[in-house]
């Protein structure tokens, strides 16, 4: 299995990037979790879930009784005595959605607390849970909270690849920079970076800019009035019709993560074609 993890400055687009890579890998017969591990997460929408389903969803960091019976302690237990390898194999079943294009979305959530940045049990039962998925699926797409601070935590620590997202500026492509630093302390060294809404042909220097820092860019998606629409309304522009542009954008992008890092479970695959 591989587990890609899409992450970037807030706001760059990541979630319908991270959405729109599950679908795609999930229409070429993989198998595919997506995880959403944003403090808001909007990654079912975004996948075309049930609208039912997806209001209902509770982040699993914030089910304190679940975390209290797998760990011992309660989700912000820092410093107490907890269980560090929960139970967690029973979770996807029970927790997880079955979206468009055979894609089963999780949603972990993230620790919010000032010291979220510790080992507690709600950690604990993350780190548990993502590296359990790693022998149920071809692929785990991982939808990051903006910035740095999964870093921290090690979330992303087992991680075969980072998908950092940006925008053509400056401050943008600079936080890319800080991501890649962050991963690289962890051991990720498949790095990778996209420019997005980008207008015209403006998106070549701010490639040249992330591979300068050490971001091996991957490919520019360009701005286009359908998908802001689709973001602004909370609809899926995965379906939408005036989609086709970004669908065959992210298809690329998939290909070329494909020729990268896979094929993916190909193996398995086989078998079930």
């Amino acid at each position: 299995m591989a587990k890609i993890a899409v992450t970037g400055k807030g706001g760059v687009g990541k979630t319908t990037i991270a959405a729109g890579l599950a679908r795609t890998f999930g229409s070429r017969g993989y198998r595919v979790i997506a995880l959403d591990m944003d403090p808001s997460p909007n990654l079912a929408s975004s996948l075309s879930c049930s609208p039912g389903e997806a209001a209902a969803i509770t982040p699993l960091v914030e089910m304190e009784d679940l975390i209290l019976e797998r760990t011992g302690a309660p989700p912000e237990g820092g410093g107490m005595v907890f269980r560090i390898n929960p139970k967690v194999d029973d979770i996807p079943e029970r927790f997880g959605i079955s979206c468009k294009d055979g894609v089963h979305l999780l949603v972990l959530g993230s620790i919010r607390t000032g010291g979220g940045g510790c080992f507690c049990p709600a950690n604990a039962l993350a780190r548990r849970l993502v590296d359990h998925l790693s022998g149920t699926a071809d692929l785990l797409i991982m939808d990051m909270e903006a910035g740095v601070e999964h870093l921290g935590r090690g979330t992303t620590r087992t991680v075969e690849a980072l998908l950092v997202v940006t925008e053509p500026t400056v401050k943008s492509v600079d936080a890319a920079g800080q991501i890649a630093r962050l991963a690289r302390d962890l051991g990720i060294t498949r790095i990778f970076g996209v420019a997005n809404k980008v207008r015209e042909e403006g998106g070549e220097p701010f490639l040249s800019r992330l591979s300068a820092l050490g971001v091996t860019p991957l490919g520019v998606l360009p701005f286009e009035p359908a998908v802001q629409k689709a973001e602004e309304e909370g609809v899926p522009v995965y379906d939408l019709p005036e989609g086709a542009g970004i669908r065959s954008r992210i298809s690329e992008l998939a290909t070329a993560l494909e020729e990268r890092l896979g094929p993916f479970g190909q193996q398995e695959k086989g078998r079930r074609s």
